[in-house]
Protein backbone atom coordinates (compact mmCIF):
# COMPACT_ATOMS: atom_id res chain seq x y z
CA UNK A 1 0.00 0.00 0.00
CA UNK A 2 1.51 3.53 -1.26
CA UNK A 3 2.17 6.02 1.98
CA UNK A 4 -0.15 8.57 0.65
CA UNK A 5 -3.30 5.98 0.10
CA UNK A 6 -6.04 6.28 2.26
CA UNK A 7 -5.74 3.82 5.67
CA UNK A 8 -2.02 3.33 4.07
CA UNK A 9 1.17 4.61 6.53
CA UNK A 10 1.34 8.20 7.16
CA UNK A 11 4.89 8.90 6.55
CA UNK A 12 6.62 10.95 4.83
CA UNK A 13 10.48 9.77 3.53
CA UNK A 14 11.06 13.38 2.29
CA UNK A 15 10.90 15.21 5.52
CA UNK A 16 12.66 12.47 7.65
CA UNK A 17 9.69 12.88 10.61
CA UNK A 18 6.88 10.59 10.76
CA UNK A 19 4.41 13.14 12.57
CA UNK A 20 4.82 15.95 10.10
CA UNK A 21 4.44 16.58 6.20
CA UNK A 22 6.23 19.26 4.46
CA UNK A 23 9.83 20.40 3.40
CA UNK A 24 12.23 20.51 6.09
CA UNK A 25 12.15 23.85 8.73
CA UNK A 26 15.22 26.30 7.28
CA UNK A 27 15.48 28.30 10.57
CA UNK A 28 15.94 24.92 12.10
CA UNK A 29 18.99 24.12 9.54
CA UNK A 30 21.16 27.10 10.00
CA UNK A 31 20.35 26.67 14.31
CA UNK A 32 22.44 23.33 13.81
CA UNK A 33 25.08 24.59 11.57
CA UNK A 34 25.37 27.26 14.17
CA UNK A 35 25.52 24.42 16.99
CA UNK A 36 28.15 22.46 15.64
CA UNK A 37 30.69 24.91 14.62
CA UNK A 38 30.28 26.51 17.82
CA UNK A 39 31.26 23.17 19.02
CA UNK A 40 34.20 22.98 16.84
CA UNK A 41 35.82 26.18 17.88
CA UNK A 42 34.77 26.16 21.78
CA UNK A 43 31.04 27.66 21.78
CA UNK A 44 29.07 25.28 24.00
CA UNK A 45 25.30 25.22 23.30
CA UNK A 46 24.35 25.95 26.76
CA UNK A 47 20.91 27.51 26.19
CA UNK A 48 21.89 31.24 26.09
CA UNK A 49 22.59 32.88 22.84
CA UNK A 50 25.26 35.45 23.93
CA UNK A 51 27.35 32.68 24.28
CA UNK A 52 26.66 31.11 21.12
CA UNK A 53 27.18 34.09 19.46
CA UNK A 54 30.43 34.86 20.68
CA UNK A 55 31.77 31.53 20.02
CA UNK A 56 30.87 31.92 16.06
CA UNK A 57 32.60 35.50 16.31
CA UNK A 58 35.47 34.03 17.49
CA UNK A 59 36.04 30.73 15.43
CA UNK A 60 34.88 32.94 12.45
CA UNK A 61 38.22 35.49 13.15
CA UNK A 62 40.54 32.56 13.71
CA UNK A 63 39.40 31.64 9.94
CA UNK A 64 39.78 35.17 8.80
CA UNK A 65 43.25 35.67 10.10
CA UNK A 66 44.83 32.20 9.17
CA UNK A 67 43.00 33.61 5.38
CA UNK A 68 45.06 36.54 5.74
CA UNK A 69 48.21 34.78 7.02
CA UNK A 70 48.52 32.40 4.06
CA UNK A 71 47.36 34.93 1.73
CA UNK A 72 50.73 37.44 2.62
CA UNK A 73 52.85 33.88 2.81
CA UNK A 74 51.54 33.69 -1.06
CA UNK A 75 53.74 37.02 -2.06
CA UNK A 76 57.31 35.16 -1.32
CA UNK A 77 58.61 34.23 -4.06
CA UNK A 78 62.69 33.48 -5.68
CA UNK A 79 64.25 34.50 -8.29
CA UNK A 80 67.06 32.03 -9.69
CA UNK A 81 70.83 33.33 -10.70
CA UNK A 82 70.81 35.21 -14.07
CA UNK A 83 66.73 36.19 -13.88
CA UNK A 84 65.08 39.60 -12.96
CA UNK A 85 61.64 39.98 -11.10
CA UNK A 86 59.44 42.76 -12.33
CA UNK A 87 56.82 43.79 -9.86
CA UNK A 88 53.93 45.44 -10.56
CA UNK A 89 50.72 47.03 -8.66
CA UNK A 90 47.74 47.17 -10.07
CA UNK A 91 49.54 46.61 -13.71
CA UNK A 92 51.72 49.70 -12.75
CA UNK A 93 55.79 49.39 -12.21
CA UNK A 94 57.11 49.11 -8.73
CA UNK A 95 60.66 47.49 -8.65
CA UNK A 96 63.07 45.37 -10.46
CA UNK A 97 64.44 42.56 -7.72
CA UNK A 98 67.76 40.93 -8.04
CA UNK A 99 68.34 36.85 -7.69
CA UNK A 100 67.52 35.44 -3.74
CA UNK A 101 64.18 35.54 -1.95
CA UNK A 102 61.60 38.18 -2.31
CA UNK A 103 58.47 38.97 -1.33
CA UNK A 104 55.85 41.14 -2.80
CA UNK A 105 52.21 41.88 -2.10
CA UNK A 106 50.24 38.63 -2.93
CA UNK A 107 47.54 38.65 -5.77
CA UNK A 108 45.46 41.00 -6.95
CA UNK A 109 47.36 43.78 -5.44
CA UNK A 110 51.22 43.36 -6.97
CA UNK A 111 52.45 40.49 -9.11
CA UNK A 112 55.92 39.77 -10.26
CA UNK A 113 56.97 38.77 -13.67
CA UNK A 114 60.44 36.70 -14.25
CA UNK A 115 62.30 37.53 -16.97
CA UNK A 116 65.86 35.94 -17.90
CA UNK A 117 68.51 38.42 -18.63
CA UNK A 118 71.42 36.19 -19.12
CA UNK A 119 69.67 33.95 -22.15
CA UNK A 120 71.18 33.98 -25.70
CA UNK A 121 67.67 34.40 -27.72
CA UNK A 122 68.28 34.63 -31.26
CA UNK A 123 66.22 35.49 -34.02
CA UNK A 124 66.52 34.07 -37.84
CA UNK A 125 66.36 36.25 -40.85
CA UNK A 126 65.51 35.18 -44.33
CA UNK A 127 65.83 31.32 -43.49
CA UNK A 128 64.26 29.04 -40.84
CA UNK A 129 66.26 26.21 -39.03
CA UNK A 130 63.75 22.98 -39.39
CA UNK A 131 65.66 20.58 -37.77
CA UNK A 132 66.46 17.06 -39.65
CA UNK A 133 65.47 18.75 -42.95
CA UNK A 134 68.12 21.05 -43.06
CA UNK A 135 67.36 25.04 -43.17
CA UNK A 136 64.52 26.59 -45.38
CA UNK A 137 64.92 30.08 -47.16
CA UNK A 138 62.76 32.21 -46.47
CA UNK A 139 63.01 34.56 -49.79
CA UNK A 140 60.16 37.25 -48.47
CA UNK A 141 62.66 38.28 -45.88
CA UNK A 142 66.36 36.92 -47.31
CA UNK A 143 66.19 38.59 -51.31
CA UNK A 144 67.14 42.29 -51.25
CA UNK A 145 68.64 44.40 -54.04
CA UNK A 146 72.64 46.19 -53.91
CA UNK A 147 73.81 49.31 -55.45
CA UNK A 148 74.98 48.13 -58.65
CA UNK A 149 71.28 46.66 -59.24
CA UNK A 150 71.96 43.09 -58.19
CA UNK A 151 69.52 40.74 -56.13
CA UNK A 152 71.29 38.85 -53.48
CA UNK A 153 70.12 36.00 -51.06
CA UNK A 154 71.30 37.07 -47.40
CA UNK A 155 70.06 35.37 -44.15
CA UNK A 156 71.34 36.30 -40.99
CA UNK A 157 70.92 35.03 -37.30
CA UNK A 158 70.93 37.59 -34.55
CA UNK A 159 71.67 36.79 -30.70
CA UNK A 160 70.42 38.99 -27.79
CA UNK A 161 69.61 39.41 -24.10
CA UNK A 162 67.55 41.19 -22.12
CA UNK A 163 69.61 44.40 -19.96
CA UNK A 164 67.04 45.98 -19.01
CA UNK A 165 63.81 44.17 -17.83
CA UNK A 166 61.57 46.86 -16.86
CA UNK A 167 62.51 48.29 -20.75
CA UNK A 168 61.52 44.88 -22.20
CA UNK A 169 58.80 44.01 -20.18
CA UNK A 170 56.92 47.58 -21.02
CA UNK A 171 58.17 49.75 -23.31
CA UNK A 172 57.98 47.42 -26.17
CA UNK A 173 54.81 44.94 -27.01
CA UNK A 174 56.78 42.66 -28.98
CA UNK A 175 60.11 43.06 -28.22
CA UNK A 176 61.41 39.51 -30.81
CA UNK A 177 59.04 40.90 -33.47
CA UNK A 178 60.25 44.69 -33.55
CA UNK A 179 64.18 43.31 -33.47
CA UNK A 180 63.25 41.03 -36.55
CA UNK A 181 61.44 43.99 -38.37
CA UNK A 182 65.01 46.44 -37.17
CA UNK A 183 67.23 44.02 -38.76
CA UNK A 184 65.29 43.77 -41.97
CA UNK A 185 65.09 47.49 -42.08
CA UNK A 186 69.12 47.62 -41.16
CA UNK A 187 69.93 44.81 -43.27
CA UNK A 188 68.70 46.07 -46.91
CA UNK A 189 69.77 49.59 -45.81
CA UNK A 190 73.81 48.00 -45.80
CA UNK A 191 73.13 46.03 -48.74
CA UNK A 192 71.55 48.51 -50.42
CA UNK A 193 74.67 50.71 -50.49
CA UNK A 194 76.96 47.81 -50.98
CA UNK A 195 77.99 46.06 -54.22
CA UNK A 196 77.39 42.49 -54.81
CA UNK A 197 80.85 41.85 -55.38
CA UNK A 198 82.10 43.49 -51.92
CA UNK A 199 79.18 41.44 -50.24
CA UNK A 200 80.31 38.12 -51.34
CA UNK A 201 83.88 38.42 -51.04
CA UNK A 202 85.90 41.00 -49.04
CA UNK A 203 83.38 42.41 -47.20
CA UNK A 204 81.21 40.42 -45.27
CA UNK A 205 82.76 41.20 -42.14
CA UNK A 206 82.15 45.24 -42.92
CA UNK A 207 78.59 44.41 -43.97
CA UNK A 208 77.92 42.23 -40.67
CA UNK A 209 79.23 45.21 -38.33
CA UNK A 210 77.30 47.80 -39.90
CA UNK A 211 74.27 45.71 -39.49
CA UNK A 212 74.78 45.09 -35.90
CA UNK A 213 75.57 48.91 -34.88
CA UNK A 214 71.97 50.08 -36.87
CA UNK A 215 69.81 47.44 -35.12
CA UNK A 216 71.48 48.22 -31.82
CA UNK A 217 71.05 52.37 -32.46
CA UNK A 218 67.46 51.82 -33.41
CA UNK A 219 66.74 49.48 -30.37
CA UNK A 220 68.05 51.54 -27.76
CA UNK A 221 65.96 54.40 -29.63
CA UNK A 222 63.18 52.30 -28.63
CA UNK A 223 64.18 51.77 -25.19
CA UNK A 224 63.60 48.05 -25.63
CA UNK A 225 65.95 46.92 -22.99
CA UNK A 226 67.50 44.47 -25.49
CA UNK A 227 71.31 44.32 -26.17
CA UNK A 228 72.86 42.41 -29.51
CA UNK A 229 75.54 40.17 -29.33
CA UNK A 230 76.23 39.27 -31.83
CA UNK A 231 75.38 38.75 -36.29
CA UNK A 232 76.28 36.02 -38.19
CA UNK A 233 76.26 36.07 -41.56
CA UNK A 234 74.74 32.96 -42.39
CA UNK A 235 74.99 32.79 -46.47
CA UNK A 236 74.97 35.11 -48.71
CA UNK A 237 75.61 34.48 -52.60
CA UNK A 238 72.90 34.99 -56.13
CA UNK A 239 69.46 33.45 -56.12
CA UNK A 240 69.18 29.74 -57.05
CA UNK A 241 68.01 30.55 -60.55
CA UNK A 242 71.63 32.33 -61.57
CA UNK A 243 73.51 30.65 -58.99
CA UNK A 244 75.58 28.07 -61.72
CA UNK A 245 75.98 31.37 -63.53
CA UNK A 246 78.12 33.44 -60.73
CA UNK A 247 79.78 29.80 -59.35
CA UNK A 248 81.71 30.55 -63.16
CA UNK A 249 81.94 33.73 -62.86
CA UNK A 250 83.85 33.33 -58.85
CA UNK A 251 85.77 30.15 -60.76
CA UNK A 252 87.00 32.61 -63.23
CA UNK A 253 87.76 35.49 -61.25
CA UNK A 254 89.97 33.01 -58.97
CA UNK A 255 91.74 31.76 -61.74
CA UNK A 256 92.47 35.46 -63.13
CA UNK A 257 94.16 36.01 -59.58
CA UNK A 258 96.14 32.88 -59.49
CA UNK A 259 97.27 33.40 -63.19
CA UNK A 260 98.00 36.92 -61.83
CA UNK A 261 99.92 36.07 -58.57
CA UNK A 262 102.25 33.31 -60.48
CA UNK A 263 102.86 36.07 -62.77
CA UNK A 264 104.12 38.51 -59.84
CA UNK A 265 105.89 35.61 -58.52
CA UNK A 266 107.60 34.63 -61.60
CA UNK A 267 108.44 38.79 -61.84
CA UNK A 268 109.80 38.64 -58.34
CA UNK A 269 112.16 36.24 -59.33
CA UNK A 270 113.78 37.09 -62.33
CA UNK A 271 113.95 40.87 -62.34
CA UNK A 272 115.91 40.84 -59.21
CA UNK A 273 118.36 38.03 -60.75
CA UNK A 274 118.38 40.02 -64.09
CA UNK A 275 119.22 43.47 -61.83
CA UNK A 276 121.86 41.49 -60.10
CA UNK A 277 123.65 39.95 -63.03
CA UNK A 278 123.05 43.53 -64.62
CA UNK A 279 124.65 45.37 -61.78
CA UNK A 280 127.94 42.58 -61.70
CA UNK A 281 128.41 43.25 -65.20
CA UNK A 282 128.76 46.10 -64.90
CA UNK A 283 131.92 45.99 -61.64
CA UNK A 284 133.18 43.88 -63.87
CA UNK A 285 133.22 46.64 -66.84
CA UNK A 286 134.75 49.12 -64.47
CA UNK A 287 137.28 46.21 -63.20
CA UNK A 288 138.45 45.91 -66.29
CA UNK A 289 138.49 49.38 -67.34
CA UNK A 290 140.47 50.19 -64.25
CA UNK A 291 142.82 47.72 -64.56
CA UNK A 292 143.47 48.48 -68.03
CA UNK A 293 144.57 51.84 -67.19
CA UNK A 294 146.67 50.71 -64.68
CA UNK A 295 148.75 48.64 -66.47
CA UNK A 296 148.79 50.74 -69.27
CA UNK A 297 150.13 53.47 -67.05
CA UNK A 298 152.58 51.53 -65.48
CA UNK A 299 153.92 49.95 -68.99
CA UNK A 300 153.91 53.56 -69.95
CA UNK A 301 156.59 54.64 -66.53
CA UNK A 302 158.03 51.45 -66.80
CA UNK A 303 158.79 52.13 -70.59
CA UNK A 304 160.38 55.79 -69.64
CA UNK A 305 162.17 54.17 -67.17
CA UNK A 306 163.43 52.04 -69.58
CA UNK A 307 164.26 54.67 -72.41
CA UNK A 308 165.95 56.38 -69.52
CA UNK A 309 168.44 53.70 -69.44
CA UNK A 310 168.90 53.15 -72.47
CA UNK A 311 170.43 56.12 -73.78
CA UNK A 312 172.23 55.90 -71.19
CA UNK A 313 173.56 52.58 -71.90
CA UNK A 314 172.36 50.88 -74.92
CA UNK A 315 174.51 47.80 -75.35
CA UNK A 316 173.82 46.74 -71.52
CA UNK A 317 170.49 47.69 -71.51
CA UNK A 318 169.72 45.85 -74.97
CA UNK A 319 171.75 42.55 -73.32
CA UNK A 320 169.65 42.52 -69.91
CA UNK A 321 166.03 43.46 -71.80
CA UNK A 322 166.98 40.24 -73.85
CA UNK A 323 167.45 37.81 -70.76
CA UNK A 324 164.92 39.09 -68.64
CA UNK A 325 162.42 38.66 -71.98
CA UNK A 326 164.05 34.86 -72.32
CA UNK A 327 163.47 34.39 -68.61
CA UNK A 328 160.35 35.15 -68.54
CA UNK A 329 159.71 32.88 -71.88
CA UNK A 330 161.78 29.91 -70.80
CA UNK A 331 160.64 30.03 -67.10
CA UNK A 332 156.80 28.61 -68.29
CA UNK A 333 158.69 25.23 -70.11
CA UNK A 334 160.06 22.68 -69.03
CA UNK A 335 162.74 22.79 -71.74
CA UNK A 336 166.78 22.92 -70.76
CA UNK A 337 168.90 24.75 -73.31
CA UNK A 338 172.41 24.49 -73.05
CA UNK A 339 175.20 26.73 -75.04
CA UNK A 340 178.92 24.99 -74.70
CA UNK A 341 181.62 25.81 -77.21
CA UNK A 342 183.16 23.09 -78.94
CA UNK A 343 182.76 20.93 -75.27
CA UNK A 344 181.99 17.17 -74.80
CA UNK A 345 181.68 17.98 -71.24
CA UNK A 346 179.32 15.47 -69.06
CA UNK A 347 176.94 17.77 -67.15
CA UNK A 348 174.57 16.31 -64.36
CA UNK A 349 171.74 18.11 -64.19
CA UNK A 350 168.86 17.89 -61.30
CA UNK A 351 166.09 18.67 -63.85
CA UNK A 352 163.46 18.03 -61.00
CA UNK A 353 164.72 20.47 -58.83
CA UNK A 354 165.39 22.98 -61.63
CA UNK A 355 161.60 22.26 -62.97
CA UNK A 356 159.88 22.89 -59.34
CA UNK A 357 161.53 26.17 -59.04
CA UNK A 358 160.78 27.19 -62.70
CA UNK A 359 157.35 26.26 -61.46
CA UNK A 360 157.39 28.66 -58.62
CA UNK A 361 159.50 31.29 -60.17
CA UNK A 362 156.47 31.46 -63.14
CA UNK A 363 154.09 31.34 -60.53
CA UNK A 364 155.44 34.06 -58.94
CA UNK A 365 155.85 36.24 -62.08
CA UNK A 366 152.93 38.46 -63.09
CA UNK A 367 154.19 39.92 -66.15
CA UNK A 368 151.47 40.67 -69.00
CA UNK A 369 151.76 39.14 -72.32
CA UNK A 370 151.27 41.77 -74.49
CA UNK A 371 153.98 43.77 -72.95
CA UNK A 372 155.90 40.39 -73.30
CA UNK A 373 155.99 40.30 -76.93
CA UNK A 374 156.66 43.60 -77.46
CA UNK A 375 159.70 43.72 -75.55
CA UNK A 376 161.26 40.24 -76.79
CA UNK A 377 160.37 40.97 -80.48
CA UNK A 378 162.94 43.57 -80.99
CA UNK A 379 165.27 42.52 -78.85
CA UNK A 380 165.41 38.91 -80.53
CA UNK A 381 166.26 40.77 -84.04
CA UNK A 382 169.22 42.68 -82.30
CA UNK A 383 170.72 39.32 -80.57
CA UNK A 384 170.01 37.79 -83.97
CA UNK A 385 171.93 40.73 -85.77
CA UNK A 386 174.90 40.36 -82.67
CA UNK A 387 174.68 36.78 -83.53
CA UNK A 388 175.59 37.00 -87.01
CA UNK A 389 177.71 39.62 -86.68
CA UNK A 390 179.68 37.71 -84.22
CA UNK A 391 179.93 34.96 -86.88
CA UNK A 392 181.46 37.00 -89.01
Amino acid sequence: MSWNEPGGDDKDPWSGRNDRQGPPDLDEAIRSLQEKLGGIFGGGNDGEGGNSNGGSAKGLGILAAGAVVLWLASGTYIVDEGNHGVETRFGKYIATTQAGLNWHLPTPIEQVEIVNVKKQRYIEVGYRSSGRQGVGSVPKEALMLTKDENIIDVRLAVQYQVKNAENFIFNVASPEATLKQVTESAERGVIGSSTMDFVLTEGRGDVVAQIKKEIQTVMDAYKAGVQITSVNLQDAQPPEQVQSAFEDAIKAREDQQRLINEAEAYSNDVIPKARGAAARKMQEAEGYKEQVIAQATGEVSRFSQLLAEYKKAPEVTRQRMYLESIESVMANTNTVMIDVKGGNNLLYLPLDKMTNTSAKRAANTTTSNSTANKVIQPTLKTSSRTRTNRGR
